[in-house]
Formats: C-alpha cells, sequence, structure tokens
C-alpha cells in the first residue's frame, strides 16, 4: 500500500484533522506519539499531509511552528519530506482560538489511506461526501457511564 506515486484526486482517501492540546504542566513528551504516528504511516494506514506545532503564549499570541522548523534532532521531523503544508495563516489562528494560554497543541492533517478504495468506488458510483464528524472518547465514556448507571437504576 505504500506506492511511491502520487494518488490522482479520484483515488484519494477523506482527509481528516486532529488538534491535540498539551495544557501548561501537563506536557511529558517522550516520542511515544510520534513513534506511533510513524507506525501508520509506515502501514499505509495514513499519509500525512501538514503537521504543526502551535505554542499559545500567556499573552494570547500564538508561535506556529513548521516541521522544518524545529530542531535537526527533532522525532517529528521523520515526516519532513511527506508534508504538503496545507494549513493556511488563517486556519493557523482559527484551530488556536480554543487553546489554553501556555499550552502547546500538535496539528495533524492525514489521508485515511485506509479508506481510499472505498472513497474511490463511492465517488464512481456518483456518491459525494455531505457529511462527516468524529465523537470525542469522553462523550462515548459519559455516554457508556450513563447507560451503566441507569442499567443498575433498574
Amino acid at each position: 500500500m505504500n506506492d511511491e506515486r502520487e494518488p490522482t484526486l479520484d483515488e484519494l482517501g477523506p482527509v481528516d484533522y486532529l488538534v491535540i492540546e498539551f495544557p501548561a504542566g501537563q506536557q511529558n513528551f517522550t516520542g511515544e506519539a510520534v513513534e506511533e504516528l510513524g507506525r501508520l504511516a509506515e502501514a499505509g494506514i495514513i499519509r500525512i499531509l501538514d503537521f504543526l506545532i502551535l505554542q499559545k503564549n500567556d499573552d494570547g499570541t500564538v508561535d506556529a511552528l513548521e516541521i522544518d522548523d524545529l530542531e535537526e534532532e527533532a522525532e517529528i521531523r521523520v515526516f519532513e519530506t511527506e508534508i504538503a503544508e496545507i494549513l493556511a495563516a488563517d486556519d493557523v489562528e482559527m484551530l488556536a482560538e480554543s487553546m489554553l494560554p501556555g499550552s502547546v497543541a500538535g496539528v495533524l492533517v492525514y489521508e485515511n489511506r485506509w479508506a481510499a478504495p472505498f472513497a474511490s468506488a463511492a465517488r464512481r458510483a456518483g456518491g459525494q461526501l455531505i457529511a462527516s464528524g468524529r465523537i470525542p472518547i469522553q462523550a462515548i465514556a459519559a455516554s457508556i457511564e450513563a447507560e451503566l448507571a441507569a442499567e443498575e437504576g433498574n
């Protein structure tokens, strides 16, 4: 699945983004997340399209770092050759709005390569994506806890 040629538009899988915030005082960067991201990319499950590090200062200003802005030894630089840098300055501002002062966030834009064959087949059949979403894990956990509490109450 690690095809060296660039896929055509009809062959692309759905593209998603994640913003993962690390609040001040809770930042424990060990490289484990980068290793897991590497495994997903190497397995052909995802293709990384863009990656930024955002730091929201105490005064509310935001510093945005691209992969090539990071120190040479930064583990995340392994993805530098794959990056398309598709996020614009307006995107950065919008993404940083919900960040807490003093926090650091990783912004990841990725293609879901595992879904590309299905997406291509749907497009060939005349389909088009009209809605997409993600359910936060906290909401799922709360729903399960509420259901268990309701069952215990009966």
